[in-house]
Parts: C-alpha cells; structure tokens; sequence
C-alpha cells in the first residue's frame, strides 16, 4: 500500500518544483538525446515516398489541366483579335474598291456626255 502512494506522490510532484515554491509549474523532466529513435524502417519510408510521389503527380495534373484551359482562353481571345483584324481589312479593301468603281463610272459617264453632246 506504501508503494501505491508514493507511485501517487511521485507522478503528482513530477511537474512541480521541490525548492520552497510549492505548486508552481516547471518544466518536465528531459530524456536523453538519441538522434536514431526517430528513424522510421525501410517499409513505412517507401510507402510514405509511394503517396507523395502520387500527390505531386496529382498536382502535376492538376497545374497542367488548369494552364491548358488559360491557354485554350487566350488562344480564343487572339483568334477573336485576328478575325476582327481581318475583318476591318476587308470593309476597307471593299470601301476602296467602292471608290475605284464609282471614279470608274463617273469618268465613263464624263465620256458618254462628251460623245454626246
């Protein structure tokens, strides 16, 4: 029974300081430094390489899914640009020749009043 209480005792003061300052925090008892405890085997290292070289290829996947959709964006906006272009080269192809047929008809006009008159 004396076991069983000092067992009590000891986990009840193992945070607590022994020098005059009853109940004040401190800090916990340290272990040892041992770099190897922390080492994983072999098995649990390469499952855990497996999953992140999956997740990176998912985020491969996905960066290059939403560039291909900028890229399909942009691509519409220059074909807009360029039918648009085309488009205005085209009214002033037409405007000129408008102009080349109407100077065309006033000079055959000027002639027939010519042989006319």
């Amino acid at each position: 029974m004396s076991t069983e209480t000092i067992g009590a005792e000891k986990q009840a003061l193992q945070g607590m300081r022994k020098n005059g300052y009853e109940g004040k925090q401190w800090h916990p008892q340290r272990k040892a430094f041992r770099p190897s405890s922390g080492l994983t085997p072999y098995e649990q290292r390469s499952k855990q390489r497996v999953a992140t070289a999956a997740m990176r290829a998912k985020e491969k996947e996905m960066k290059e899914e939403k560039e291909a959709e900028r890229q399909q964006r942009v691509q519409a906006i220059k074909e807009k640009r360029a039918a648009k272009e085309e488009k205005e080269r085209y009214e002033k192809i037409a405007e000129k020749m408008h102009k080349k047929r109407v100077e065309r008809l006033k000079r055959k006009e000027k002639r027939n009043k010519l042989l006319n008159s």
